[in-house]
């Protein structure tokens, strides 16, 4: 009785390395290459409208029109590129001017190299946009979220020195990929949000698959430019429009 008793105790407890192996195992498994599926809100009215303005143009405007705007762009990334889309459109949308995020804005980003490549249309021009990588100095906290069922990380950055972004990572997925072009953290970014732009982007689905190379082949036009001379056109163009000019430039550098 004493070697059966022994036996059954040896086994239980081989069958608890064994589930605690597998576990440990499952839990290393990382993502290399895959498809991510974000949901984009902008609240529009606060972006191009004043919400204490009791105007009766803007008072219709707001009746008439989606107060938060919803989109589903897809970020595809392997081990070495990274393709950010607008993704279909929702036809429940109802746009102010100006608002609706042109069908043929993309970036491609080499994270290896740091470089990216942005189509940007803005008004009646479209940019290419070709730069290196937001330089951001990103503070990375010890607040952490599930999003799409990874677990993540919170990190704080900046641009244009003053406008701040907030983002979650997780490093479950290699590629330091985001949406837009942002990028640089120790893993992908599944949660985005840009209070003074009133726009928040975070993953609703992340698939596993292996997209072929000439899917970031994707052809560009537009006025080549670097960050910097698109923002100086821009500023020139634009600087007597007040809060709307502003926000237009600082989405043009995303």
């Amino acid at each position: 009785m004493a070697t059966s008793s022994a036996n059954t105790t040896k086994f239980l407890f081989g069958l608890c390395l064994l589930v605690i192996g597998f576990t440990s195992n499952a839990q290393a498994i990382f993502l290399h290459t895959g498809r991510i599926t974000y949901e984009k809100r902008t609240n529009q009215h606060a972006r191009f409208l004043d919400e204490n303005d009791t105007n009766i143009w803007a008072e219709e405007q707001r009746k008439a029109t989606s107060k938060i705007l919803i989109e589903n762009p897809v970020l595809t990334f392997n081990e070495t590129y990274g393709l950010y889309t607008i993704g279909a459109e929702n036809a429940n949308n109802k746009y102010l001017w100006n608002s609706k995020t042109p069908e043929t804005d993309n970036t491609i980003i080499n994270w290896q190299n740091k470089t990216i490549s942005k189509q940007k249309e803005v008004f009646e021009k479209t940019y290419l946009i070709q730069d290196s990588i937001h330089n951001m100095q990103w503070r990375i906290t010890g607040e952490t979220r599930t999003i799409a069922g990874f677990n993540c990380r919170k990190a704080v950055g900046k641009i244009m020195d003053s406008v701040y972004v907030v983002a979650f990572y997780t490093d479950d997925i290699t590629a330091q990929v985001g949406p837009e072009s942002f990028s640089g953290l120790p893993g992908a970014i599944l949660g985005l949000a840009i209070p003074r732009l009133h726009t928040t982007w975070f993953a609703t689905k992340v698939e596993a698959i292996n997209p072929p190379e000439t899917t970031f082949s994707a052809k560009q036009k537009g006025i080549k430019c670097t960050r910097k001379t698109c923002l100086t056109e821009l500023q020139k163009s634009i600087k007597d429009w007040g809060k709307f000019g502003i926000q237009t430039i600082w989405n043009s550098q995303l």
